[in-house]
């Protein structure tokens, strides 16, 4: 239950922010606005770990090499949701990478990759995929 709560609060942030960004972005450029995300991003984490981790900081090392890179696509996220939604309407922008999204974690449940486990992908599963391929043109259309 928590996790598909934790799904649909992450699903709602998602979407304000991407809207709240590029509104911001408006006024005052997309790669400033991505800086400043990030950077205040980055402070409410650090606080948040400094005062509720209870992780151990000195095991980064042993983290596979590929685990270091989340990091790198946090600005990479964050413009280009900026960017889809700025030339698409919130909508269509979050139908397409929530499609996008399904898609890829799909593939890496699949292949197993990044370290996941193996899951089989029926083909229940595709068509529903294909469904949301159909609720992505049909939200374009109807814009």
């Amino acid at each position: 239950m928590l996790g598909f709560l934790s799904a649909i609060l992450a699903g709602a942030a998602m979407s304000v922010q991407g809207v709240m960004n590029t509104r911001l972005g408006e006024k005052v450029g997309t790669l400033e606005t991505n800086a400043f995300v990030q950077l205040i991003g980055f402070l409410l984490a650090l606080l948040i770990a400094i005062f509720f981790g209870k992780g151990n900081i000195r095991l980064l090392p042993q983290a596979p090499w590929y685990a270091w890179l989340g990091g790198v696509l946090a600005p990479v996220i964050t413009l280009t949701v900026m960017w889809a939604i700025g030339s698409l309407t919130p909508t269509v922008a979050i139908s397409a990478i929530l499609l996008s999204q399904l898609t890829v974690a799909a593939l890496i449940d699949v292949f197993g990759w990044l370290g996941a486990e193996k899951m089989p992908f029926s083909w229940e599963k595709w068509v529903g995929v294909a469904l949301m391929v159909g609720g992505v043109i049909l939200m374009k259309i109807k814009t």
